[in-house]
């Protein structure tokens, strides 16, 4: 540790080591009234975080209130925001991901029974555009956190792991990421697991398993220095009033309803029954409490107590089920998974669809295909480029049978698309190879757990549906774990309630090669290295049982594209030719548009995308090649006659492209004069023999008509013009040899225009 005394205040600063670089973490200069407040430093990238804690528990509340917000300030990156007040506001797809990570990373290690506000608030001081911003911010939030008064069972930290030329990084940065196969990001206390979010091109389970142990190992620094931080500067924590059950009301619901709790988990397997069973069992024990109020006010029983211990028994029951007698609430072993379903083309008139039940979980995803302008464009602090793959993930309350009002997508929505999109993203053609804008639209149906998964399962069979050509199909499944009385029991496809009494919630997404996703919540302080690969183990089981009942539905892409969705067409042409297609303030770009009905994406590095609908694609495509196309020697164009000189004709074989046809070149016989041959507006076909450095073109029709080879072309031009010539010709203007043909057609100059003699024998 280093103090420094200054006008501001004492500052400590700490260095770690992350990865092969070091990182400073700094306090006590900026927010002396915050909780706790952390600046962290990698290269010139600045995260600054800060925890607060309420002095006073919220009322009425049966859930623990934490709050992450990361604060994505444009001045960090040196730009002005994009917005018409030019000022930040709703936090960005990218912040609010960032924002969930974090808090999935936090919350596991708050006291159960805490009831006070506790907000973290993460903001951006600068970005190098080199240096990742979110493991930043985990370990910012978690110092924070350390030396605050907030009660909380930490340090954690957080790191990000690529696999860049077969070998794992510790901390890629932005610059290398594009080449590296896997994205995982881990965070984690000094002993276990507990939060993961990845992206793999079809990464191996067992190189997974390397990287998750390389990412836990490269943690024990940082978290080594937040826990100095916290002896040296920490504040005392803070004492809280626990929110918990009493023991008279849990025994008094034990009393009067837990018998039969128990005989409603073991003998109703139906979701729907069980539930129903359960909350007129609840709804008995409320009217019994509430005269049992009545007849003995000495013991006041509070009815929202009640119901929280009610749960508690339902809960402990499952769980006790499952570890003890490996029985699942819905009579499943561990490894089973529920009844799958899948079917395409469902909806018309779509590019593609797909439906997918698991269970009574069933998500219908729609795939949109546009032209590369339809591609989002990003405003953020990351240098990152238009987005051509979207998915977008919705759960309307009908899904649960719930009746709420629409308010658009939240934090979990915006979640569960992107670890979607994430698990489909790197098995997606490139833009070289399929130039659309893809988007994706995954309606939850029903939801009984998995719903993300499910999407991901659902999206694979729009693509194929819509003839996007993915090589193999992914599938996703969400695993479960319930650990109880030092008992552990990994479970396979795990149903909503099993989510929310359970002790974690690991998604895994991929092909029959390999892992595409990951993402791990837990409610537990961790998990083990040999807890994740049990969970992977079973996943990869079940995962290649789900893309059977895929392929089941659709063996592969569709060959065709769907009918209403557009076709493009895409050319290269050289970069200095793009304002030719442009045209002054757009004119000529606009002009093929309207003339054709299609549109046009042009790229700074000359690549243009045509699309339509119909015919007018390859129309505009012409239209483009014919304004860019270079003369190329030895090839064959058709022209029209611009100009007429005594020497010879210009022929515009190219739009704004000319070339002269000189009169020794007009035909395979002596022309007396130009006019005598070709008009003003006559089409003739000839071929360019020459171009010099200046950019000048000759033209020769003599050339089509005795079909000369490129080669033959080139090696006459060169030696002066048509037939063969002898070495006195080239462009001689004031006389010299005739152009004498005999048997072998010896000319003697070409470009002949002021004397010579053209003797035929």
């Amino acid at each position: 540790m280093e103090s420094i005394t200054s006008p501001m205040g004492t500052v400590h600063r700490f260095t770690a080591k992350f990865g092969d670089r070091e990182i400073i973490l700094e306090t006590g200069k900026l927010a002396e009234q915050a909780g706790g407040a952390v600046t962290v430093r990698d290269g010139d990238t600045v995260v600054f975080a800060t925890a607060t804690m309420s002095k006073k528990a919220r009322a009425g509340i049966d859930f623990f209130p934490l709050s992450v917000d990361f604060e994505e300030k444009m001045y960090a990156a040196g730009r002005i925001p994009g917005s018409f007040f030019r000022r930040e506001g709703r936090p960005s797809e990218q912040a609010i991901l960032a924002s969930r990570v974090v808090d999935r990373t936090l919350r596991p290690l708050f006291p159960d029974d805490l009831r006070n506000d506790v907000q973290i608030i993460l903001s951006a001081f600068s970005h190098d555009q080199e240096h990742q911003i979110d493991m930043l911010g985990i370990v910012a939030a978690s110092a924070a956190l350390a030396i605050s008064d907030a009660p909380w069972d930490g340090p954690v930290a957080g790191v990000r792991i690529g696999l860049i030329n077969g070998e794992l990084v510790v901390n890629p940065t932005l610059s290398q990421m594009p080449k590296s196969a896997l994205d995982l990001r881990l965070a984690g206390t000094a002993e276990a697991i507990n939060m993961v979010e990845c992206g793999a091109a079809e990464v191996d389970e067992e190189t997974m398993l390397k990287a998750l142990k390389l990412a836990h190992d490269s943690l024990q620094p940082v978290i080594a220095v937040i826990k100095e931080m916290r002896s040296a500067v920490g504040k005392a924590k803070s004492s809280y009033t626990p929110a918990a059950t009493k023991a008279n009301v849990s025994a008094a619901v034990e009393a009067k309803s837990g018998a039969r709790i128990r005989q409603i988990i073991a003998e109703q397997t139906e979701r729907s029954g069980r539930n129903e069973a359960l909350d007129i069992l609840k709804s008995e024990l409320v009217g019994y409490l509430q005269e049992q109020n009545l007849t003995d006010p000495d013991e006041q029983i509070e009815i929202g107590d009640a119901s929280d211990a009610f749960g508690e028994i339902v809960a402990k029951e499952v769980r006790r089920r499952i570890v003890d007698e490996g029985v699942r609430p819905d009579g499943r072993g561990l490894t089973d998974i529920r009844p799958l379903a899948a079917e395409v083309g469902v909806v018309p008139r779509v590019h593609g669809s797909g439906l997918f039940k698991r269970g009574q979980t069933q998500v219908l995803t729609i795939a949109t295909l546009g032209t590369p302008g339809d591609a989002q464009e990003i405003d953020t602090l990351s240098p990152e480029k238009p987005r051509r793959y979207m998915h977008h993930y919705n759960f309307p309350p009908y899904s649960t049978g719930e009746a709420s009002p629409l308010r658009g997508p939240k934090r979990r929505e915006i979640g569960h698309g992107a670890l979607a999109e994430t698990a489909l993203r790197y098995i997606l053609p490139s833009e070289t190879e399929f130039p659309y804008t893809i988007r994706l639209v995954s309606e939850v149906l029903s939801s009984n757990g998995s719903t993300s998964m499910a999407s991901v399962c659902g999206s694979t069979l729009a693509l194929m549906d819509a003839g996007v050509p993915i090589p193999r199909p992914v599938g996703g499944i969400a695993m479960g774990l319930i650990q109880e009385n030092g008992k552990t029991a990994v479970l396979t496809d795990i149903q909503g309630l099993e989510d929310h009494i359970g002790d974690m919630d690991f998604k895994v997404a991929g092909t029959v090669k390999g892992i595409t996703a990951l993402q791990m919540d837990i409610k537990i302080n961790g998990v083990s290295g040999e807890i994740m690969e049990k969970a992977l183990a079973q996943a990869r089981e079940a995962r290649l049982k789900i893309i059977d009942v895929i392929t089941g539905a659709l063996p592969a892409a569709r060959a065709d594209l769907s009918s209403t969705a557009p076709r493009i067409l895409t050319i290269k042409v050289n970069p200095s030719k793009i304002g030719a297609i442009i045209g002054p303030g757009g004119k000529t770009v606009r002009g093929i548009q309207e003339r054709t009905g299609a549109k046009i994406d042009i790229e700074e590095d000359g690549t243009v995308y045509v699309s339509s609908l119909d015919a007018g694609a390859a129309a505009a495509a012409e239209e483009i090649r014919g304004l860019t196309e270079e003369a190329e020697i030895g090839k064959i164009y058709t022209g029209k006659v611009t100009r007429i000189e005594s020497f010879g004709a210009f022929v515009e074989f190219l739009p704004g492209k000319e070339g002269m046809v000189h009169i020794s070149q007009l035909a395979d016989y002596r022309v007396e004069s130009v006019e005598s041959e070709v008009s003003l507006g006559d089409e003739i076909m000839v071929m360019v023999t020459n171009i010099d450095d200046g950019g000048k073109v000759r033209l020769s029709r003599q050339a089509v008509l005795e079909g000369w080879t490129p080669e033959e072309a080139r090696a006459r031009d060169s030696r002066g013009g048509g037939g063969n010539r002898s070495s006195g010709g080239g462009d001689r203007r004031g006389g010299g040899g005739g152009y004498n043909r005999g048997g072998n057609d010896n000319r003697g100059g070409g470009d002949n225009r002021g004397g010579g003699n053209y003797n035929r024998s």
